[in-house]
């Protein structure tokens, strides 16, 4: 945690803090209606690849996607479709930073992610067959029925 209220301070940390510490700096709100509907109780959580974000601010304000790599190093999260052209036409993806995006939807395949959210399994597996390859939702299928 910064101890500290002055800005030069808390830049200095955030510029030397370690990989473990920088995990916090790339949460985000959640959105309200997904809140409900998975019946999440946390205001915000680490955002993860997978995980379909809204654009809150910025010259791209409005525009959602699916997060196709977060980096850690930098907090800034990669959006698909989020693209732009060098002077030579080769297209690379543009970042954004974590504060200005909100999540809109979850990549809820990690178990151990669903259980810190504390989502039912129940919806995190019916959530999971509708993503899944035909054979895995064979497997989901025995899988549920097993839990029942």
């Amino acid at each position: 945690m910064i101890a500290s209220g002055k800005p030069r301070k808390q830049r200095r940390f955030r510029f030397n803090a370690p990989m473990h510490v920088r995990q916090h700096f790339v949460h985000s709100h959640i959105d309200k209606s997904l809140k409900t509907k998975l019946n999440i109780k946390t205001r915000s959580t680490q955002i993860s690849k997978g995980d379909t974000v809204k654009i809150m601010s910025g010259s791209k304000k409005g525009t959602s996607g699916k997060v196709t790599r977060v980096n850690l190093r930098t907090g800034r999260v990669y959006i698909d479709g989020l693209v732009k052209k060098n002077s030579r036409g080769k297209e690379f993806s543009l970042s954004v930073n974590a504060s200005n995006v909100y999540i809109t939807d979850l990549n809820l395949t990690d178990k151990v992610r669903a259980a810190k959210l504390k989502v039912a399994q129940q919806k995190v597996t019916t959530q999971t067959m509708k993503n899944a390859n035909p054979e895995k939702k064979e497997e989901l299928a025995v899988l549920e029925k097993s839990t029942k």
